[in-house]
């Protein structure tokens, strides 16, 4: 049966445990938590040295799995099993035999990261039957900056619009290496500071406030040429830390959605959320495609689009032999503004 990542945790909270957890998919962030949840706080440490045992699928067979499953427990009522890193498991189908009859005194773990099982298999078949099954999908790009402020939101801090945006341009959507630099961040937070701000990020986890992908977009969404002109010039001087063809992907994903937001039908160009949810927004920084959108008509935004391929292949030497990217990137600025 097919559980949520709340709904798991809770039930494990409450000692409620089933014989098998299959957890999968490509977002490994919550497969590892829940592991670790189960590998901490379903034995007491007196029982763990004889009652747990971690496999790891490239080390392991499916025999071993179930020989260990098999055992039963010494001196407790319960042992745990946790295999990971299941995906580099070979012949995890054969895994079925076990699935199909486990044993109530064993808590079998198996921790499949970055893909999912075939449905059509009879394995997937028993695991819905006769397991706890967790899907984890990667979560989407534009919903990142919603998912850091509910995360920093549960640690009893807050952030700024600005600052979940910035942290999800510069970080991406791993989830690990997100929760890893806001640890580090709420451990250099001044005690009475307890909204994160750009200037925080700035100053500890060395993402500059002033110079980004992020507010080259905003630059360019207010025509402020002085300001995305210092942009550029910085990346200029910088091309290490701001390659090309990473700052064409955040301007094409940027133009591209203003281009969409002229598409919308008005009624949704009336309700925030229904123009983010369409977009593929988060909605605290629909105000700046909307502004953006007034700046550009759909002709320039076509031609905008087109500049943004023929630099991204200029960039990677086509057509291009001596050019450098910093003047490359000047070229491609100027002509979206003028």
């Amino acid at each position: 049966m097919e559980y949520k990542y709340n709904e798991i945790i809770s039930e494990l909270k409450k000692k409620i445990y089933k014989p098998v957890y299959f957890l999968q998919g490509e977002e490994p962030y919550f497969i590892d938590k829940i592991t670790s949840y189960i590998q901490e706080n379903v034995l007491a440490e007196a029982e763990k040295s004889f009652n747990q045992t971690i496999l790891y699928g490239k080390d392991t067979s499916v025999e071993e799995v179930i020989n260990t499953a098999k055992r039963f427990p010494m001196m407790s009522n319960l042992q745990v099993v946790i295999v990971k890193e299941a995906q580099n498991l070979k012949n995890i189908n054969e895994l079925k035999h076990y699935i199909a009859n486990p044993q109530k005194s064993t808590l079998l773990v198996v921790n499949y990261k970055y893909k999912t099982l075939d449905k059509r298999t009879k394995l997937f078949k028993l695991i819905k039957d006769h397991a706890v099954v967790f899907n984890s999908p990667k979560i989407q790009d534009h919903k990142i900056p919603a998912w850091i402020t509910k995360y920093i939101e549960s640690k009893e801090k807050k952030i700024t619009s600005d600052a979940s945006v910035l942290l999800a341009e510069y970080l991406g959507n791993d989830l690990n290496k997100i929760t890893h630099e806001l640890e580090k961040l709420f451990l250099t937070l001044p005690q009475n500071e307890h909204t994160i701000t750009p200037n925080h990020i700035e100053k500890n986890i060395g993402i500059s406030k002033d110079y980004n992908a992020f507010e080259l977009n905003k630059a360019l969404a207010d025509k402020d040429i002085l300001k995305a002109n210092r942009i550029i010039k910085h990346f200029g001087k910088n091309p290490n830390e701001h390659a090309m063809p990473k700052i064409i992907g955040s301007l094409y994903y940027f133009f591209s959605k203003v281009l969409g937001y002229h598409f919308l039908e008005e009624k949704d160009k009336k309700d925030k959320y229904s123009a983010a949810s369409k977009l593929k927004l988060y909605p605290g920084m629909l105000w700046q495609y909307q502004n953006a959108a007034k700046k550009y008509d759909r002709g320039k935004l076509a031609r905008i689009i087109s500049y943004l391929r023929e630099y991204d292949t200029k960039s990677k030497g086509v057509n291009n032999t001596s050019t450098p990217s910093g003047e490359l990137l000047q070229e491609l600025i100027f002509k979206i503004l003028h």
